[in-house]
């Protein structure tokens, strides 16, 4: 190429700057490692959402690093998508990612405010919109998780007022993504529909997350972690009794794997506690701390289930079960 033919071109970008930056120690001054860790050691199982998340963080700490060196100036896209069955831990993720967000600088005030769409949507002309609106300021600053966000959109209704909260998330997703983050949570295959209906809304999601099943030993393991934080454990012989009451919920109606088991718990929980008072003994600390084989066979998961029986097995159906108050250190599945 000629001098002449080079006349007119811009000019070659700049070179990059010079200057070095440890990652390690940019990782460190983050303090993202401690929630990391923390996610790996609290939840059980869960391999491919924890990978998501580190890479998610990665991503976030380097491109922290770019801006710095004069690489890159867009902010990125935080929006999310949590799919799966409930009982996965979709929130307690969610917790996590608000702290890793705040800690890399990406929200200012690290919470999560947890919605449905009876927080967002009204239920007469003109309802909708201020309802949507003071939900985004309560959550600006950190992250709004809307839990079954398909049941925004309901185009059997005509009169549904829900395309408008709609919009007026996606004017926001839009116009104020540096200060809140959305994580829309759902079945997987509602949550599918949902943006094929609303590709907008799916536009502005950059990153989906899918959540597996537990397996049933990881199940048994959630138990044993949630009875220890009650100060409750199986004697053996119920230990095993109740890997055969895994097995047969998970088959049953309903099955939202760990907040069935929670719930199973609970149950047991007061079947021991009847057990217990109406023998009338007297007890110490390690007795009132243990459950039976009895305690779990008393299910009735145990029998044929009749249609009474299943009406009294109820496990779910929210997503949504999360407590501010409780606080990002409480695990909830």
């Amino acid at each position: 190429m000629s001098a002449s033919d080079l006349q007119g071109l811009s000019p070659a970008a700049p070179p990059a700057s010079d200057m070095h930056i440890d990652l390690a120690a940019e990782y460190a001054d983050a303090g993202i490692g401690d929630v990391l860790e923390r996610l790996e050691r609290d939840l059980v199982g869960l391999a491919p959402v924890k990978r998501r998340v580190r890479e998610i963080a990665a991503l976030l700490l380097v491109d922290r690093v770019r801006q710095r060196l004069g690489l890159t100036t867009a902010a990125p896209s935080l929006h999310m998508s949590f799919t799966g069955n409930p009982g996965t831990g979709k929130t307690t993720v969610a917790l996590r990612m608000a702290e890793i967000l705040q800690r890399l600088g990406y929200c200012r005030r690290g919470q999560v405010v947890a919605v449905t769409r009876d927080d967002l949507v009204g239920q007469y002309i003109g309802h909708t919109a201020p309802k949507t609106k003071e939900v985004l300021k309560r959550a600006m600053g950190g992250v709004l998780f809307i839990d079954e966000a398909y049941y925004l959109y309901r185009p059997e209704n005509e009169k549904d007022y829900g395309q408008e909260a709609i919009e007026i998330l996606l004017q926001v997703m839009e116009n104020q993504r540096d200060d809140l983050v959305v994580i829309l949570a759902g079945y997987a295959d509602r949550m599918e529909r949902f943006f094929e209906s609303n590709p907008g809304m799916k536009s502005r999601v950059a990153h989906h997350v899918d959540f597996p099943d537990y397996a049933n030993a990881e199940l048994g393991e959630i138990a044993e972690r949630m009875l220890a934080q009650w100060n409750y454990r199986f004697d053996p012989a119920a230990r095993l009794a109740f890997d055969e009451y895994i097995a047969l919920r998970r088959d049953r109606p309903h099955f939202a794997n760990a907040r069935s088991i929670r719930n199973a718990l609970d149950r047991m929980r007061m079947r021991q506690a009847l057990r217990l008072f109406e023998s009338g003994a007297t007890v110490d600390a390690d007795t009132l701390s243990t459950l039976s084989e009895a305690d779990v066979r008393a299910s009735r998961q145990f029998s044929e289930p009749s249609a009474a029986a299943r009406r009294d097995e109820p496990e779910f159906d929210s997503e949504l079960d999360f407590d501010p108050e409780r606080g990002a250190d409480r695990i909830d599945y």
